[in-house]
């Protein structure tokens, strides 16, 4: 009787698990066949080149080109991993290996208090704390590409300094003791055994950080000007992707709603690859 009761509840268990995978790829087709079904006719409607090439967006006249924005979501991404990755890699080594007890007791909420905090209110830090700071330093708007990609290196901090310490905690501790015992110092022993060894989680951090970065979007509006132009310089306002679909979604309609849609398969494609050189870069690791 236990057994079949056992294997009745393993059974049930088993189907809900099947229920909540099925639950999880229906909603990711869901959202293709909305974004494709909706986006590529506006392209093709458009031209597929003039739209990812062209240089204007001009909704009043039916002229849609997002090149400046995927420039500009480029720019804010790249900058935001120059800030953030580096100093979230290297508060994952501090809290590992070097934090003493009592701040780590500190320390880590502070961390895990940083990924509760809604965007909306990294968006007012930046207008009111970042943008005057800028301002006075250069002597511009404050607005701009600089500047979004400092707030978003701070709100990929979290992501990659708690994924980046499971990934050094994970490395067995043999490793790190045995480059000791070899004559490395502790910081040799960290930069050239340990974070090669915790590669792939590291890596993996800087992933999830780079979607959070190419994904935000309350944060950018506020503080990254809103230009649909191509940015000069890091100090020139601009408009990314994200930005683009939120600023005019409300009001747009026809060609315009398909453009915008359109847009969001630029940025779906975009993660996409992302999550693909992640996933080959990973296989060739292993190998």
């Amino acid at each position: 009787m236990h057994s079949k009761a056992s294997k009745v509840r393993e059974r049930g268990m088993q189907a809900v698990f099947l229920l909540c995978a099925c639950f999880s790829m229906a909603a990711v087709l869901l959202i293709c066949l909305f974004l494709f079904t909706n986006g590529i006719p506006a392209m093709r409607e458009i031209g597929i080149w003039n739209f990812l090439t062209g240089m204007e967006w001009r909704p009043s006249q039916d002229i849609y080109g997002i090149f400046p924005m995927i420039v500009g979501s480029l720019y804010v991404t790249a900058g935001a991993i120059l800030t953030g990755v580096p100093v979230g890699i290297l508060t994952a080594v501090f809290l590992v290996k070097y934090c003493p007890k009592k701040l780590y007791a500190v320390l880590k909420p502070a961390v895990q208090l940083l990924a509760g905090i809604p965007s909306i209110i990294y968006g007012f830090f930046g207008l009111m704390v970042l943008v005057p700071a800028i301002q006075r330093l250069f002597d511009t708007s404050g607005k701009g590409v600089l500047t979004a990609s400092l707030l978003l290196g701070m709100m990929i901090l979290p992501t990659v300094i708690n994924t980046s310490e499971a990934a050094l905690r994970a490395v067995p501790a043999s490793y790190y003791e045995g480059a000791l015992a070899l004559g490395a110092t502790r910081e040799q022993s960290m930069i050239r055994v340990m974070l090669p060894a915790a590669g792939s989680g590291i890596l993996s951090g800087v992933v999830l950080g780079i979607g959070r970065a190419i994904g935000e979007t309350m944060a950018v509006v506020m503080i990254a000007g809103n230009q649909a132009i191509l940015p000069d310089s890091i100090l020139s306002g601009t408009r990314t992707l994200t930005a683009n679909i939120v600023l005019e979604m409300a009001y747009a309609a026809q060609l315009h709603r398909g453009a915008l849609i359109a847009t969001a398969v630029v940025l779906f494609v975009f993660i996409l690859l992302i999550n693909l050189s992640f996933s080959a870069i990973k296989r060739g690791r292993r190998i």
